[in-house]
């Protein structure tokens, strides 16, 4: 960096020659997005990879995936060097095939902050639709897959609720209560983000393909599973991604609620992660009538709020985020 030389002008009052230096010119880190997300892809292509590995390579470090590759030991398939060219073949086919996806860095504006509160938070994701959302008040509505009929309608419900109050609503994409709040908040015009465990441009449950495709053109669909390593890997070994989904999905929202679950339901990833990152987590108050389950008052235990009338959740949401119009 060069500076202009410093200048003199006189001093007013004693006509003594002060020296005014310019302020210096700031220095910016120029960032490939092609560059990062062919660094991430290796990453996640390293043998034994997690979530939490990767998290403690970027985040606790502030580095970016490019600043981290060269660091790591080679493992049987190489260092980044020798596997480039095969991840950056594959990579560059799902750029130019269908549907056209973008990613977010965190060093972009766009990126949203409470992404950074998980307990191992991600650094980037790709993404279809509107990233400003990601950025508004949002609120996730999750469940079991296997929903019942009352589960149904108590989702329908609470979603109707929430649509009177400005609120974004986020869930996954499964079958069953995402796919009841998905739809429902769509047909009352909320703001929608979808959270997927797939790769951005992957189609599950496959019934869900039109919903998943309103969701990424007319609002906001996002996943952080990686293309090449999801590829490669054995099938039983994707359903990882999952759980992780759901932890993103608990640092994106201001709050959690879970209309229905079994004692071994994936939704009570969320539910840890919510709890974790001093999240309110509301927990209908049906759940706690199922005699052949534990988990609802096991959390109760723990700080998560038991909801007897829809408009609690408003209330408690009022009183935490003072700035909510709710």
């Amino acid at each position: 960096m060069t500076l202009e030389k410093a200048t003199s002008r006189p001093d007013s009052h004693y006509g003594v020659p002060t020296v005014v230096s310019p302020k210096p010119i700031p220095s910016f880190k120029v960032i490939s997005p092609y560059s990062e997300m062919l660094a991430y892809e290796f990453l996640w292509a390293q043998e034994h990879s997690s979530l939490k590995k990767i998290a403690e390579s970027l985040s606790r470090r502030q580095k970016l995936p490019s600043e981290v590759v060269g660091e790591f030991t080679p493992d049987v398939f190489g260092d980044f060097n020798n596997r480039k060219g095969a991840i950056k073949e594959f990579i560059d086919g799902k750029i130019h095939s269908s549907p056209s996806f973008s990613l977010l860095l965190k060093e972009s504006p766009q990126f949203p902050d409470r992404l950074l509160h998980a307990k191992h938070p991600i650094d980037l994701f790709y993404y279809r639709g509107n990233p400003d959302l990601a950025n508004t008040d949002c609120v996730s509505v999750v469940g079991t897959r296997k929903v019942s009929d009352e589960g149904y309608r108590r989702t329908e419900k609470l979603v109707r609720l929430l649509s009177g109050h400005g609120l974004t609503l986020v869930s996954g994409l499964a079958e069953g209560v995402d796919t009841v709040a998905l739809e429902t908040a769509i047909r009352c015009g909320m703001s929608v983000i979808g959270v997927i465990g797939t790769p951005i441009d992957e189609y599950y449950p496959k019934q869900n393909r039109n919903l998943q495709e309103e969701i990424a053109v007319k609002h906001l669909l996002i996943s952080q599973v990686p293309f090449y390593k999801y590829h490669t890997q054995p099938f039983q070994t994707r359903r990882f991604y999952f759980p992780e989904r759901n932890a993103t999905m608990a640092a994106l929202s201001l709050a959690t609620v879970i209309v229905e679950a079994s004692d071994t339901s994936g939704t009570l990833t969320q539910a840890r992660a919510c709890m974790e990152q001093n999240r309110p987590l509301f927990i209908l108050n049906s759940c706690f009538d199922n005699p052949s389950i534990a988990w609802p008052r096991k959390y109760e235990e723990r700080g998560a709020i038991r909801v007897k009338d829809f408009e609690d959740i408003i209330v408690r949401l009022r009183e935490v985020y003072g700035h909510l119009n709710a």
